[in-house]
C-alpha cells in the first residue's frame, strides 16, 4: 500500500477515534449519553439520520448490485420521502411528548410489559444482523489493500468503532456521524469523477455502455410481488422505511437529541431527503464501474463480481492519495451506522430491560456502567456475527431477509396501537399469526426440505415477509379490537 494512502487512512481512524472518545473527558450523566441533554443542533443530527442510512450497506453493496444488475434497489430510497413525511407528522410529536428515551416504552403503555420485551429484542437481533454486515462490508477494501484475512480485518475495525461507542456517548456519534456524512459524499464524487476521466472516451461513454446493457433500470413494471419488481421493492422500502423511523431506536433516539420539537422536524427531513440523491450516487458508480470494466475487460481479474468490484477498483484503479480518501471513506460509512447501533442498543438493554426487572432506580453511575458494558457486549457480539457473514453473495440481499425475519412486524404492533382501539388480549394474538406469518415466508425453503409440501411454499419474494407480517399483525388486532366492540 503506497505510503500516501496507508498515511491519509490511519490518520483518519486515528483522528475520528480519538474525536469520539474526547466525549468521555467530560462530566457526563446516563442521560447525556443517551439524550446528549437534548441540546444537538438539527443540522448535526439531520447528518447523523443521514449517515446512519448511508452504511457500507449502501457504500459498497449498492454499487455492487448496480454492477450485477441495475438500479431496481435504488427503488428502496424513493420510498424515504412519504416514510419521512409520516415521521414529521405524527412520530417526531408523538416521541416528543412522551419523553421516554426507549422507542418501546409507548408499547408498554399500550399493551402492557410484554410488547416492550418483544419490540426491544427483535430490535437488538435487527441490529446485530446490520452490524454484521457493515463489518464484513468494511473488510473487503481491507482484505485488497493489505492483505490481512477478512476476519483479523473484521475483529479490528468492530473494535475501534466499539471504543469511541463505548465511552462517548450519543454526542460522540452524532458529532462523528456529521463528520463521516461529509466525508463519504466527498469520496463517492471523487470516484466518479476518476471512472469519468480513466474510461476511454469521457464520461459520454460510461453512460452509453451502461444504457446499453440496461444499468439504469428501475426494474419491472409489472404488479408483481413473487420477484424483485419496481413495485415489491416499493413496498418492502416503505414499510421497512416506516419502521426506522416510527419504532427504530436509532431514530426515536435522534428525536429527544434535538433543543425542540422543530428542530427535531428539521432534523428528520434533512436525514431523509439527503439520503435519495446520494444513494442515487452509489447506483450510479455500480453502472459506471460496469462500463468502466466493459471498456477495459483486462483490468479485471476474472471472478471478481458483485460486492467486490468496488474494492478491487479503489485499490487498483485510483490514483495514489484516493485510495486512502475512498477506504476511509468506507469506514466513515460503517462506523457511522455501527456506533449509532450500538449507542441505541446499550440505550435499549438500560432502558427496557436493565431498569424494569434488575434495578428499577440505579444511580447515575451504575447506568454508566451498564451503557458502557452493553455497548461493549453489543459490539463484541458484532463481530461474531460479522465472522459468520463472511463468503455471503450479497451482503445486501442477505442484510435485506434477516431484517425481515428480525423486524418481528413491530411495525404493525406499532401501527396497531396508534389507530386502533385494540386491547392486550387481542394484540398478543395478532402478534403470535403474524410471526408465524413472518416465519413461514422467511423459513419456507427449510420447510419444504424438511416435509412442507410445495403447494404450502411462500408464493411471494422473501423481502415480502416483514410486509405480510406487518399487515397481518395489525389486520388481526383491528378486526378483532372491531369484532370485541360490536359483541358488547
Amino acid at each position: 500500500m503506497p505510503v500516501l494512502d496507508l498515511a491519509i487512512f490511519l490518520l483518519y481512524m486515528v483522528a475520528i477515534i480519538g474525536f469520539g472518545v474526547s466525549f468521555s473527558f467530560r462530566k457526563r450523566s446516563s442521560s447525556d449519553y443517551t439524550t446528549g441533554g437534548g441540546r444537538l443542533p438539527a443540522w448535526a443530527i439531520g447528518m447523523s439520520i443521514f449517515a446512519t442510512f448511508v452504511s457500507s450497506i449502501s457504500f459498497l453493496a449498492y454499487p455492487g448490485n448496480a454492477y450485477s444488475t441495475n438500479w431496481n434497489g435504488f427503488v428502496f430510497s424513493l420510498s424515504i420521502p412519504l416514510a419521512g413525511w409520516v415521521a414529521v407528522k405524527y412520530f417526531v410529536p408523538l416521541y416528543r411528548k412522551l419523553k421516554s428515551e426507549s422507542a418501546y416504552y409507548y408499547l408498554e403503555q399500550r399493551f402492557g410489559p410484554w410488547a416492550r420485551i418483544y419490540a426491544s429484542i427483535c430490535y437488538l437481533l435487527t441490529q446485530l444482523a446490520r452490524m454484521g454486515a457493515i463489518l464484513y462490508l468494511l473488510a473487503l477494501p481491507m482484505n485488497s489493500l493489505l492483505g490481512m484475512s477478512i476476519p483479523s480485518i473484521i475483529v479490528i475495525t468492530g473494535i475501534s468503532v466499539v471504543v469511541y461507542s463505548m465511552w462517548g456517548g450519543i454526542e460522540a456519534v452524532i458529532w462523528t456521524d456529521a463528520v463521516q456524512g461529509i466525508i463519504l459524499i466527498g469520496g463517492a464524487l471523487a470516484c466518479i469523477l476518476v471512472i469519468f476521466f480513466e474510461i476511454p472516451g469521457g464520461p459520454s461513454e460510461v453512460f452509453r455502455l451502461a444504457n446499453e446493457a440496461d444499468k439504469f433500470s428501475l426494474g419491472s413494471y409489472e404488479m408483481d410481488f413473487t420477484t424483485s419488481t419496481f413495485w415489491m421493492i416499493l413496498v418492502y422500502g416503505l414499510f421497512i422505511n416506516l419502521q426506522n423511523f416510527g419504532i427504530d431506536q436509532s431514530y426515536v433516539q435522534r428525536y429527544l437529541t434535538a433543543k425542540t420539537e422543530q428542530e427535531a422536524k428539521k432534523s428528520t427531513w434533512l436525514g431523509s431527503l439527503l439520503f435519495v440523491p446520494v444513494s442515487l450516487l452509489f447506483f450510479f458508480i455500480g453502472s459506471a464501474l460496469f462500463a468502466f470494466y466493459q471498456a477495459q475487460p483486462e483490468l479485471l481479474p476474472a471472478g471478481t463480481a458483485g460486492d467486490k468490484v468496488f474494492p478491487y477498483f479503489i485499490v487498483n484503479q485510483l490514483p495514489v492519495g484516493f485510495t486512502g480518501l475512498l477506504i476511509a471513506s468506507i469506514f466513515a460509512a460503517g462506523m457511522s451506522t455501527i456506533s449509532t447501533s450500538i449507542n441505541s442498543s446499550a440505550t435499549v438493554i438500560l432502558s427496557d430491560h436493565f431498569r424494569k426487572y434488575i434495578d428499577q432506580d440505579p444511580s447515575d453511575k451504575t447506568s454508566l456502567l451498564v451503557l458502557r458494558l452493553s455497548a461493549m457486549g453489543m459490539g463484541l457480539l458484532a463481530i461474531l456475527v460479522g465472522l459468520a457473514f463472511n463468503g455471503v453473495t450479497s451482503a445486501l440481499d442477505a442484510w435485506w431477509a434477516l431484517s425481515s425475519i428480525f423486524s418481528g412486524g413491530i411495525l404493525g404492533l406499532f401501527l396497531l396501537g396508534l389507530l386502533s382501539k385494540a386491547k392486550n388480549p387481542q394484540a398478543v394474538l395478532a402478534v403470535v399469526l403474524g410471526v408465524l406469518v413472518i416465519g413461514w415466508m422467511s423459513l419456507t425453503k427449510i420447510l419444504i426440505e424438511n416435509g412442507l409440501p410445495e403447494t404450502l411454499a411462500n408464493p411471494l419474494h422473501t423481502n415480502m415477509a416483514i410486509v405480510m407480517g406487518t399487515l397481518t399483525i395489525f389486520l388481526v388486532g383491528f378486526v378483532l379490537a372491531w369484532l370485541g366492540k360490536k359483541g358488547s
